[in-house]
């Protein structure tokens, strides 16, 4: 497993990070998004749909679980598992048939939630904040 640790000072670096990171994705890639409350997870996210070409605004899709965008270069289902009460929810918002899809790219946000049904193959990214660094200072784990 190849670890990366990338280190941003701006909310801006983040999603440049992001973008560049989805730049690269492949079709039925999945990356798991974890990190505590405001600790950037949306902004990665926008960053991440900018570098799949999606140009329509992006929000967390915490209350419906599911959102598919399907205008850029790869579709993107981004999913925010933060109110999944167990895996089995899963099956009825489409995990199963979307996830590892080769026409698209899937993005989870609290992915820890719903581990026992990860791929094996998922890219793991971790954002966490060190205050003592600065309040715009984030440290991005990725493991793939």
């Amino acid at each position: 497993m190849e670890q990366t640790v990338v280190e941003t000072y701006s909310p801006e670096e983040t999603f440049v990070f992001a973008r560049s990171l989805a730049e690269q994705a492949k079709g039925g890639e999945v990356f798991c998004l974890d990190g505590d409350l405001g600790v950037g997870k949306t902004v990665f996210a926008q960053g991440f749909g900018a570098g799949l070409g999606i140009t329509e605004p992006m929000a967390s899709p915490t209350f419906t679980i599911l959102k598919e965008y399907h205008a850029g270069r790869l579709a993107l289902y981004h999913f925010d598992v933060y109110r999944i009460g167990s895996e089995d929810e899963m099956e009825e918002v489409g995990f199963y048939d979307l996830v590892g899809q080769p026409e698209g790219v899937s993005l989870i946000e609290w992915s820890r939630l719903i581990e026992g049904i990860l791929p094996k193959d998922a890219i793991r990214v971790t954002i966490e904040k060190e205050p003592e660094k600065g309040f715009d200072y984030r440290r991005i784990t990725m493991n793939s």
